[in-house]
């Protein structure tokens, strides 16, 4: 106890508790009841859960999200949802922890540096031309493209070779289609689903085996991960969590960002100055080639884009954790095994961080708004030691993908009303965006 009260003095009250009882994250109206709870309490309160007869603590105070992610990180645990995660995803980089986490983390993260990830630049571009013809016959013809459908295919082809490579093509010769084609075809994560996806691992365990009699070498993520070894001890990954790895990196790789592209896609047809600014912006480079990293980096403006579009619509929702021991978090003292969480949508929609909070305004990203705009009001990729491993690799591609199609295309919104959000494992919209394809020239 001294520990804690040497850090702040803390109070023994509890914080408010919510007039709502709801499993966050386990009922369909999660979000929105969230938000409600949030706009009429304090910024820190509970919610009790009738299904774990216990409160969850809900912070939306950016210095205890910065204590829970970073300063006091080593005494807070993945929270509640990480059971049902890792029956989907098994004990990969998403949900393993303690010394598994921390040897994985090291041995993943160089395959995300900036120049591990510009080499997939002749893919990515290769993906997005691929979709270029389709676009073209619906611009030509004037029926609606399902923008949902088409980001969720182009991020899964792009994640799938990033892992394969031209191995990809071994899956299909197998098994005459390709087997992981569910992931963007079936939008239910439910049990019937993991198993099915789990089913998988013994095709990707065959394929590990070949490329190791195999005993060349190519450029891709599987290639790494079979590579890599732990700095202290020269081992490589054990057999069970390289599989868990890849499909770890199937799921996340494909998801989060088919989804923010999607609602990208959807702020932009909805703000036509900011349409018109990036297609100045994307206009200035060449039309051909590969956009490097660099490159893309300097897209300011459309990189302004993507993560205004992150702030209102975060595909990673909320974040669990749990505390091993006691903490402090807005002067309360946290008994060790509660449940905190904090939501990315809420922390940045806070109307005391956000200026006019709700509105579309690339412009927050760039410049000196940019520069003094708290730290802590803005995770769309987490932030800290488990901060999300792809976040290069993620704005890289949805930077390349906006490049070249926004040069060619605004898009029109077909329908009027406001727009139904599905709130589960990631946010996403309840249904496809259906647009209309404009021709800029």
């Amino acid at each position: 106890m001294s520990r804690i009260n040497d850090q702040h003095s803390a109070s023994r009250a509890l914080p408010p508790l919510a007039q709502d009882r709801f499993d966050v994250g386990d009922t369909a109206d999660s979000l929105d009841r969230l938000v409600a709870a949030a706009a009429a309490g304090d910024d820190l309160f509970r919610i009790h859960a009738p299904g774990r007869g216990a409160d969850t603590w809900i912070t939306n105070n950016p210095a205890d999200i910065k204590r829970v992610l970073v300063t006091n990180h080593r005494n807070y645990t993945k929270g509640i949802g990480l059971d049902r995660i890792k029956i989907l995803l098994g004990n990969g980089i998403m949900t393993s922890e303690g010394d598994l986490w921390r040897r994985q983390r090291r041995m993943i993260q160089p395959c995300f540096h900036r120049r591990a990830t510009e080499q997939f630049g002749a893919m990515i571009e290769g993906c997005i031309a691929a979709q270029i013809p389709v676009w073209e016959t619906h611009a030509a013809s004037g029926t609606s493209l399902d923008v949902t459908a088409q980001m969720s295919e182009l991020t899964l082809s792009v994640i799938l070779r990033a892992i394969f490579g031209t191995d990809l093509e071994w899956f299909n010769e197998r098994l005459g289609a390709s087997p992981f084609a569910m992931v963007a075809e079936e939008s239910a994560r439910d049990l019937q689903f993991a198993y099915r996806f789990r089913q998988l691992t013994r095709q990707v365990a065959e394929l590990i085996e070949i490329r190791r009699q195999r005993g060349t070498e190519q450029f891709d993520f599987l290639d790494m991960l079979i590579g890599a070894r732990d700095k202290g001890s020269g081992e490589p990954m054990p057999e069970r969590v390289l599989i868990d790895e890849v499909m770890t990196l199937i799921v996340a790789g494909h998801e989060t960002t088919a989804s923010a592209l999607n609602w990208t896609w959807y702020l932009l047809a909805h703000n036509a100055s900011a349409d018109a600014r990036l297609a100045a912006e994307v206009a200035s480079i060449p039309a051909d080639g590969v956009l490097s990293f660099a490159d893309a980096e300097a897209l300011t403006y459309t990189q302004a884009v993507i993560k205004e579009a992150l702030r209102l619509y975060p595909p990673g929702w909320v974040l669990t954790r749990r505390t091993l021991e006691a903490d402090v978090l807005s002067g309360f003292e946290v008994p060790a095994g509660t449940d905190v969480m904090f939501s990315p949508y809420l922390i940045q929609r806070h109307p005391r961080y956000w200026q006019d909070p709700e509105r579309f305004d690339p412009d927050r990203f760039l410049g000196a708004a940019a520069a003094e705009r708290d730290p802590w009001t803005y995770i769309p990729f987490a932030a800290g030691p488990r901060h999300c491993v792809g976040e290069n690799f993620s704005m890289y591609e949805m930077t390349v993908h906006l490049a070249r199609m926004a040069r060619r295309w605004r898009m029109e919104y077909l329908f009027e009303g406001p727009l139904e959000i599905e709130a589960a494992i990631n946010l996403r919209t309840r249904g496809s965006l259906h647009m209309r394809l404009i021709p800029r020239h």
